[in-house]
């Protein structure tokens, strides 16, 4: 039976895990859900406007995966209402031109961040300052399945997939079996993992992560309701 220790856990503080369906999104539920996570209570923000305004601001269109930098700064200067502001939509829109968000969203708020080495080492250390961080990792088949116990663990000769791409939010460490582990939150719905969270031992994690980002200070810019 694997055995598995805790040491920092920040599930509390997050709300049910959310599911990017067939689109190209994760990056911006792991922005979006990190940044409800470290304001005052959880509220879900909108991964839809959060990713339009990456986007526009790296000059792609909704069919494609969105870049650590362009997300970063909609999130400083373009903010992010509540979920209600702009629903996800469960489909990449046909026409990139009518994609828009609605005239009013609602309050914006806004977020400065910082991008840490990306390292199993340095994810431990802002996770024991009780940070979530943001980590962008490449794939290989034991992500898609994890164990009963929501352990992903690479088997033998299984080696990163660098066209596999995906971004995460690391909310614990402890140890698997004695090795050192990070619990990290998928958008892939509740049947992924443990309702949404899963293991990621080092052995797997170690070698493909590639990326990491942590969100700092509430950037207070008045204004308000958006109109678009």
């Amino acid at each position: 039976m694997t055995r598995i220790v805790i040491t920092v856990d920040l599930r509390s503080v997050f709300g049910p895990a959310r599911d990017q369906g067939p689109r190209p999104t994760c990056l911006a539920f792991a922005a979006s859900d990190t940044h409800a996570a470290v304001r005052t209570s959880w509220k879900a923000l909108s991964c839809e406007y959060i990713f339009f305004h990456a986007q526009q601001r790296a000059g792609r269109g909704p069919s494609e995966g969105a870049l650590l930098s362009s997300m970063l700064d909609a999130l400083r200067h373009d903010g992010q209402p509540e979920e209600k502001g702009w629903l996800y939509l469960s489909t990449t829109p046909v026409n990139a031109a009518s994609w828009r968000p609605p005239r009013r969203v609602g309050p914006l708020f806004r977020r400065a961040s910082a991008t840490p080495s990306h390292t199993v080492d340095q994810v431990i250390s802002e996770l024991d300052l009780a940070r979530p961080i943001i980590v962008l990792t490449t794939l290989s088949r034991a992500f898609y399945s994890p164990t009963a116990e929501a352990v992903i663990d690479p088997a033998p000769g299984e080696t990163p997939e660098p066209w596999r791409r995906h971004a995460v939010i690391a909310v614990g460490h402890g140890t698997v079996d004695e090795r050192r582990a990070i619990l990290v939150r998928n958008s892939w719905g509740t049947r992924w993992g443990a309702m949404g969270y899963g293991w990621l031992t080092e052995q797997f994690l170690g070698p493909r992560i590639f990326a990491a980002a942590v969100l700092t200070d509430d950037v207070n810019v008045s204004g308000g309701t958006a109109a678009t």
